[in-house]
């Protein structure tokens, strides 16, 4: 951290002295629940079960190596959220971070991706945890059971956030123990080398037969792998109510990337080791669950099934409470017509939580069942990759120009980390454009992004033209 004239406390005091003298969000929560809630948004579970089994199927054994190239993409990621989130510990999360380092445009412009993402994503993981409760009860209706999972998890989220983070800690202890089981059963029946398994990845050729895995299929699925360690950085969303968080902010971002890390390499490698018949697990529709069928038994598959759903649904929970913190910042920072930012940044008298930004997000969530999974997912699109883009600007701006000067930690090797993952985002952008699904993905980001830019240009141009003294709080910082 810089260090502050002779008497004078330290920039990342005074931004978080002057938060806790504004009636709002209270700094009540510590590092274990930030991390508990953070761990549950990234959900190491899915990463496994529901990614691990389509990289899988995509290429074959290399899927670890495929896992440990994301990783060290989210390394690099991590410390881009540590820097950015250590400086700007507010609950905005990367809408409020793109808006202070870059210009409000580019704050506006990810406050769309996300409000989108969002509300789609818990409309997805609502089929998600519903699919895979129709494995013990069939004939569960989808649609209707995925909205009734967001206005529960909605609920939820309006609780005191102690409750969010004690009800995600303990969804995800049953979480990790769900990966540890099948870790152990994958050692316990070993097949194969950890190196032979891992070190000489196969496919499926095209006659059906294995054959070694190309190199580009090893890039484009890992395009698809980093998927797996995402929301390491979600833990922005909790800056407000994090004691400490210019400090404790950046541990939260690293320990929950780690934990991960060990929570998903080991369990995949160990599948990789113990699956009996490598072809089989590679061309079944769920490689995973099906190898946890055939070395565990009906029973043990239906309880796991059970463990993937709670941890979706653990998923859900920490996105929603991200989702109302965002939406709740909005009305905070008047972004919309006066009744409506008063509406939004209401807090709850008892339990101090954004209860109607949350609500109005899980509203959207409902909303978003009412469509099928497909047209979900094509409207999710590529925005982590935009999001992750606007990061990495957003770090080398604000080292330039001053304004991450006074952030409670710096990465190191600086522009370094920042330089990697956008060469890295271009390798996703490149799979993607070559790929007819990525390519309507990243129609469906830029069609977002240019969505919120126009709203931002005539909100601004109103703006002005109703008090033309707002000119010079709406221009654009120079880059």
């Amino acid at each position: 951290m810089t260090s502050a004239p002779l008497g004078q406390p330290p920039a990342a005091s005074l931004a978080e002295a002057a938060l806790e003298s504004t009636p709002g969000l209270k700094r009540s929560m510590g590092g274990a629940g930030a991390l508990f809630i953070t761990l549950s948004c990234l959900s190491p579970g899915i990463g496994v079960f529901i990614v691990g089994s389509d990289i899988i199927r995509q290429a074959g054994s290399g899927a670890f190596l495929c896992f440990a190239a994301a990783a060290l993409l989210g390394l690099a990621m991590a410390c881009v959220y540590a820097e950015l989130a250590s400086a700007f510990p507010e609950t905005g999360g990367e809408y409020t971070i793109l808006t202070r380092a870059l210009a409000p445009r580019w704050g506006f412009a990810v406050l769309g991706l996300n409000l989108v993402g969002f509300s789609v994503a818990q409309a997805l993981s609502g089929f998600g945890v519903a699919s895979y409760l129709a494995a013990v009860w069939p004939g569960l209706p989808l649609g209707a059971t995925a909205a009734g999972l967001v206005a529960l998890v909605t609920v939820i989220a309006i609780l005191n956030i102690h409750i969010g983070a004690g009800v995600t800690g303990l969804f995800l202890a049953v979480e990790l123990g769900a990966l540890a089981l099948l870790a152990g059963l994958g050692v316990a029946h070993p097949h194969r080398g950890f190196a032979e398994a891992v070190f000489h990845p196969l496919a499926l050729g095209g006659g059906g037969g294995l054959q070694a895995t190309r190199v580009a299929v090893l890039g484009a699925a890992t395009a698809g792998a980093i998927y797996a360690f995402n929301g390491y950085g979600a833990v922005v969303f909790l800056g407000e109510e994090l004691h400490e968080a210019p400090r404790r902010i950046a541990r939260v971002v690293f320990m929950s990337l780690g934990v991960a890390v060990l929570a998903e390499l080991v369990p995949l490698a160990a599948v990789l080791v113990g699956a009996p018949d490598l072809r089989a697990l590679i061309a079944a529709p769920a490689p995973i669950p099906s190898l946890i069928l055939g070395l565990g038994g009906a029973t043990l598959a239906k309880a796991m099934s059970l463990g993937i759903a709670l941890a979706i649904f653990n998923a859900m929970i920490a996105v929603a409470l991200m989702a109302g913190r965002l939406l709740y910042s909005t009305g905070r920072d008047a972004l919309w017509p006066g009744a409506m930012s008063r509406a939004l940044s209401r807090l709850h008298p008892r339990w101090n939580s954004p209860w109607v930004a949350t609500l109005v997000m899980g509203g959207c969530g409902m909303l978003a069942s009412l469509l099928s999974p497909d047209v979900l997912v094509l409207i999710l699109g590529n925005g982590n990759v935009a999001i992750y883009t606007g990061l990495c600007a957003a770090a080398l701006v604000g080292r330039r120009s001053g304004a991450t000067a006074h952030a409670g930690y710096r990465m190191p090797l600086h522009p370094w980390p920042s330089v990697l993952a956008l060469v890295f985002m271009a390798g996703v952008v490149a799979f993607d454009l070559v790929d007819p699904a990525g390519r309507k993905g990243l129609a469906a980001t830029a069609l977002t992004v240019a969505a919120a830019l126009v709203a931002w240009n005539l909100r601004a141009r109103r703006a002005r033209r109703a008090q033309p003294s707002l000119g010079a709080s709406l221009a654009e910082p120079p880059i």
